[in-house]
């Protein structure tokens, strides 16, 4: 598995989706949504699939003397790592929103959701449903990107959208809370985002080694 992942670290990545992690900083942005930072990293991610396709990297992993199954998780564990990498940056941002700068005036304005738990929660969320949707249709051909990101990038929007209205609504303005407010409640927000990812993650890992195994390349 270590080979797997050197060779997708340094031959089937392109740099682009290395600078993409810096964009789990976005936390920082007030009167910004603060969950296009997971976006942009899905973004980043597309773009190294396309990559790889172009390259043929696909047929060349499958050609290795390897399972076409480790083919898949040496994807999979790439793209996590980017991910937790991104996630780690938000996390940072967070925290620092939460303590440092949680009175500061340019958050206390913002209209928007605000760095906490619960927006740490939308964003896993958000990156296990690219896992899922994304990842694993593109395991289905081998080489279709195109609509699988299309039908991402609107469920994507809607549950950002969502997301940032749900504070609007009467008895739900807990999920905006500044700093420790509401702690109980953002920590298990935190958690359930975090099941939802290992669990959207591990359901697409498994059907995209079934389907990867019965496909032609």
């Amino acid at each position: 598995m270590g080979n797997i992942l050197r060779k997708e670290m340094r031959l089937s990545s392109l740099v682009i989706v290395y600078l993409f992690i810096a964009f789990g900083l976005m936390f920082f942005l007030p009167g910004y949504p603060i969950l296009c930072g997971a976006f942009f990293l899905t973004l980043g991610l597309y773009q190294n699939f396309r990559y790889a396709r172009e390259c043929n990297d696909i047929l060349f992993s499958a050609l290795l003397p390897i399972a076409k199954q480790d083919v898949v998780k040496g994807k999979f564990v790439f793209s996590c790592l980017i991910e937790m990498l991104c996630f780690a940056l938000m996390l940072v941002s967070t925290l620092v929103r939460m303590t440092v700068l949680s009175d500061s005036p340019v958050y206390r304005s913002n209209a928007l959701m605000n760095a906490n738990f619960f927006a740490l929660a939308m964003a896993l969320l958000l990156i296990g449903i690219f896992n899922l949707i994304f990842i694993g249709s593109f395991f289905k051909t081998g080489y279709k990107t195109g609509k699988p990101f299309v039908v991402y990038i609107a469920v994507c929007f809607v549950i950002i959208g969502i997301a940032e209205a749900l504070h609007h609504f009467p008895g739900l303005e807990a999920l905006n809370a500044f700093g420790f407010d509401c702690f109980v409640l953002q920590l298990f927000t935190l958690i359930a985002g975090a099941i939802c990812f290992v669990g959207l993650t591990i359901i697409s890992y498994r059907k995209s080694c079934y389907n990867f195994e019965r496909i032609d390349l």
